[in-house]
């Protein structure tokens, strides 16, 4: 006899700067419904602003993991990192860098920094929805992620 298992949505914000691939990922996860895209920002302050919810993002949910692009205007993906890994209310929010770059550097400076996974964004619609769906499915039935309070 197979037990059901209910999954709570992941919320999820998205970093990125770069308007047709926040598209992209939200049609990506179309149809997902173990994720919810809560929110996309696009600049290192807002993201900074929407998790510590302050001025127009004072009542949006705390997310459960972050999609983090690296290259973006007044706060790169590895200061906004720096940022929350310092912060004791937002370091235990995983965050995983989802970029264009392919770096060894950028890869190591992630890891570094304290991101919990770092993906390369593949080029194609198609390997973006492949991609999406094996991350649903990690991020929803393998790993736990914290419930974070407030």
């Amino acid at each position: 006899m197979t037990q059901s298992v209910e999954i709570t949505p992941l919320e999820i914000l998205v970093v990125d700067d770069n308007e047709d691939d926040v598209l992209l990922l939200q049609e990506s996860f179309r149809g997902v419904p173990a994720v919810n895209l809560a929110h996309a920002v696009h600049d290192g302050e807002q993201a900074l602003a929407y998790l510590r919810r302050e001025g127009e993002f004072a009542t949006v949910p705390r997310p459960g993991l972050v999609l983090l692009d690296i290259n973006m205007p007044r706060k790169n993906g590895f200061e906004v990192l720096a940022e929350m890994k310092n912060d004791p209310q937002l370091r235990t929010i995983p965050v995983v860098m989802l970029t264009t770059s392919s770096r060894d550097a950028d890869v190591v400076s992630a890891y570094g920094g304290g991101a919990c996974s770092f993906v390369t964004k593949p080029v194609s619609f198609d390997r973006l929805k492949l991609i999406a769906g094996h991350f649903a499915c990690y991020w929803t039935t393998v790993v736990q992620v914290p419930k974070n309070a407030g």
